[in-house]
C-alpha cells in the first residue's frame, strides 16, 4: 500500500461545468513525493470513511503541490459529492503518495484520446512528452465546451497546436474514431481515458485498425459493467489459515473478509483501482472488474475482491 501524507487545500476553484479543481500543498514539509505523468492519489473524502482516486493533473517535474479534477457525479455514493460539497480552502487532507498504473512507455509517439473528465491524465502526459520532445497528439471530446476541463488551459499551452477539440452535441465537429485509428503510425502507442464506452470504442476499432493490443493502453475512472450480484452463494478459503467463508448472493468477497478480520486493502469498491488485487490458488474467477487486462484475467491468477466472483463452488485465496 502506499503511504500516506497530509495536504492543505491552497486553492479550490471550479474548472468547468460540474467539475472542480483543487490545488494541494504539502502540509509539514516544503516539497510533495516525485511522481509521474498518468499517476493517481488517494483522497480520504472527509464526512465518511470514503476513499476515492484522483489523477495528478499538474506538470510531473512540480513538487510544490498536487492539482486533481473532480467531476460530480449525480449517483455520487458520497466520493466526488463529498469533494465538492465538504473540501473548503484551507482544510487538510489526508491523501496517498501517487501510484502509477497508467505510465507512459518508451516510444517515439503518442496518441492521447480523452473523454470528459478523462482528460486528467492526459494533460499531465501531453506536458512531460511536449518537455521532453516526443512527438504526439491529443484529442479530446466533450458533450459541450462548458463541460471541458482545461480548454483555456489546452489552447494557451504551448503544444496547443496538437489539441484536437471535439464536442458530441456539435455534429460538425465529430469524433471520427476509426478514420483516426486508422491513421495511427506502426511506431505509436495509444492512450484513452474517460467513460467506458469510449474507452471500448477505442480498444475494438484498434483492433479493426490492426494496432497491436499491447501498443493501447487504457485507464477507466468508474465501472459501467452492470455487476452480477445476483448469482449463486460459494465458498472462499484462506490458504495460509484453511478458514472457509460463505459469499451470500448480495455480498462482496471483500465485505466477508472484514467482517471475518482477514484485511484486504479496499479503496474504489467497484473495481476501478486495483488496490484490492488478490492472489487466487484455486477456482475458476468470474471476473467483473475494468482494471485487469483480458489477458490477466485469463491467466485466472488473480482478482478485485471488491467486485468480482467465482464461477466455481469456491476460491482458495492466497492470503
Amino acid at each position: 500500500m502506499s503511504e500516506t501524507l497530509e495536504v492543505v487545500v491552497h486553492r479550490r476553484y471550479h474548472e468547468a461545468e460540474g467539475i472542480l479543481c483543487l490545488e494541494l500543498h504539502p502540509a509539514q514539509t516544503e516539497s510533495l513525493p516525485a511522481f509521474t505523468a498518468g499517476a493517481h492519489i488517494d483522497v480520504h473524502v472527509p464526512g465518511g470513511e470514503i476513499v476515492r482516486q484522483y489523477s495528478l493533473v499538474n506538470d510531473p517535474r512540480e513538487t510544490h503541490r498536487y492539482v486533481i479534477a473532480v467531476q460530480l457525479d449525480p449517483a455520487s455514493r458520497g466520493g466526488s459529492a463529498g469533494v465538492h460539497h465538504f473540501i473548503q480552502e484551507g482544510q487538510r487532507l489526508t491523501i496517498s503518495t501517487p501510484r502509477n498504473h497508467f505510465e507512459l512507455v518508451d516510444a517515439p509517439q503518442f496518441m492521447l484520446i480523452a473523454g470528459g473528465i478523462g482528460i486528467t491524465p492526459l494533460l499531465a502526459m501531453a506536458q512531460h512528452l511536449h518537455q521532453q520532445h516526443i512527438d504526439f497528439s491529443l484529442h479530446y471530446v466533450a458533450r459541450t465546451q462548458a463541460r471541458m476541463a482545461f480548454y483555456d488551459v489546452l489552447c494557451a499551452s504551448p503544444f496547443a497546436e496538437k489539441v484536437h477539440f471535439y464536442f458530441s452535441d456539435d455534429a460538425e465537429k465529430p469524433l471520427v474514431l476509426p478514420q483516426l485509428l486508422q491513421s495511427v503510425a506502426t511506431t505509436t502507442h495509444v492512450y484513452v481515458c474517460g467513460p467506458s464506452s469510449l474507452i471500448q470504442a477505442v480498444v475494438e476499432l484498434a483492433d479493426l485498425a490492426h494496432i497491436e493490443p499491447e501498443r493501447v493502453h487504457r485507464e477507466y475512472f468508474n465501472n459501467e459493467v452492470a455487476l452480477d450480484h445476483g448469482a449463486a452463494p460459494f465458498e472462499v478459503r484462506i490458504a495460509s489459515t484453511g478458514q472457509r467463508f460463505i459469499v451470500e448472493a448480495d455480498q462482496t468477497i471483500s465485505q466477508v473478509l472484514e467482517a471475518h478480520d482477514v484485511f484486504v486493502p479496499v479503496s474504489c469498491e467497484e473495481g476501478v483501482c486495483g488496490t484490492c488485487l488478490t492472489g487466487v490458488l484455486e477456482g475458476e474467477i468470474n471476473h467483473q472488474d475494468v482494471y485487469l487486462t483480458d489477458e490477466e484475467k485469463a491467466a485466472n491468477n488473480q482478482m478485485a475482491v471488491c467486485c468480482s466472483r467465482a464461477r466455481s463452488a469456491y476460491l482458495v485465496l492466497d492470503l
